[in-house]
């Protein structure tokens, strides 16, 4: 579920939060890391979770329709069927994922007003009242739970929903969206125990994202040596943290991580610098990476194998 941008990112916190508490120690950071990786896959599953309770407000919306003195044909005739459809029904009936979701105490942790809120205000969306007004199959209640799943993204309570339990929510929104994207095209699943694909590739998250993160700590120092040379007129004490950060995690990745070709590395870190870093970071970190790739790769320390794997 993770890509190598999202392991960096975890990492370029990690190391920053290091440079602002220098007592934390390196079985602190392992632990933080590896916290962190869960709770990119607690986010993955609490998304699951809310989507099946807000188009399970869809029985109640029947029922109140059921009981109104004055009925339209529309509430004669609702079918909640955003709920009742075997893709939901086979996430409800399905009981690891039900032991999961009651592990992290998701309904401890959620108000249903929320939910009631969020799926009043969809119901109110011409595509759902254009789906409830007609007979519909299978490959529109796809496209329905697609299309609330689309209306929650959108929503300003469904955001802050997430954010109050998840402040990796921004950061990891694209994988988690992609990810559920595929648990609802994919219902119903033969294993129970589906969701457990979704967790992080050990290669990923192990092989790249932990060895990253604890040669860059373990480096810390000796990574001056060779970013001071071509700083060109600046002193390394002038660089901003995150930029410094970003340079020892990418000569980290010049030097050790053969399968990354040297321009994917310079690539992710001018791109992450965009958004992590200052308005003039991005050149900056263009340029002392190119300088440093030339630099390295003369001294022999730069020595890839093969295509590499896509970021």
């Amino acid at each position: 579920m993770l890509s190598r941008r999202s392991v960096r990112i975890k990492v370029i916190q990690l190391l920053y939060s290091v440079s602002r508490d220098e007592d934390i120690t390196r079985d602190e950071l392992i632990k933080r890391y590896w916290k962190s990786i869960d709770s990119s896959f607690e986010l993955f599953l609490y998304n699951i979770y809310t989507l099946l309770q807000i188009a399970s407000i869809a029985e109640e919306d029947k029922d109140k329709r059921a009981t109104k003195y004055l009925q339209s044909e529309v509430d004669k005739s609702f079918d909640a069927k955003i709920y009742f459809n075997p893709r939901i029904k086979d996430l409800e009936k399905n009981k690891n994922i039900q032991k999961v979701f009651d592990k992290y105490h998701f309904k401890e942790r959620t108000d249903k007003d929320i939910f009631r809120k969020i799926y009043y205000d969809f119901q109110k969306e011409e595509p759902y009242q254009q789906y409830i007004s007609r007979p519909t199959n299978d490959d529109d209640d796809l496209e329905m739970l697609l299309e609330l799943f689309r209306f929650c993204r959108q929503s300003a309570d469904y955001n802050e929903l997430i954010e109050d339990h998840y402040v990796t929510w921004e950061d990891d929104k694209s994988l988690v969206i992609g990810s559920i994207k595929k648990v609802l095209k994919g219902l119903p699943f033969e294993k129970d125990d589906f969701y457990k694909e979704y967790y992080p590739e050990e290669e990923c998250i192990k092989d790249f994202g932990e060895f990253l993160l604890l040669r860059t700590f373990e480096e810390d120092k000796s990574l001056l040596n060779y970013i001071s040379p071509v700083l060109k007129n600046w002193h390394h004490d002038r660089v901003a943290v995150i930029d410094m950060i970003m340079l020892k995690m990418a000569i980290i990745e010049f030097m050790y991580c053969d399968s990354i070709p040297v321009k994917v590395t310079l690539n992710e870190y001018v791109e992450l610098s965009k958004v992590y870093s200052t308005s003039k970071s991005k050149e900056f970190i263009n340029g002392v990476l190119d300088r440093l790739q030339h630099q390295l790769t003369e001294e022999g320390k730069i020595v890839k194998s093969g295509r590499g794997l896509e970021d």
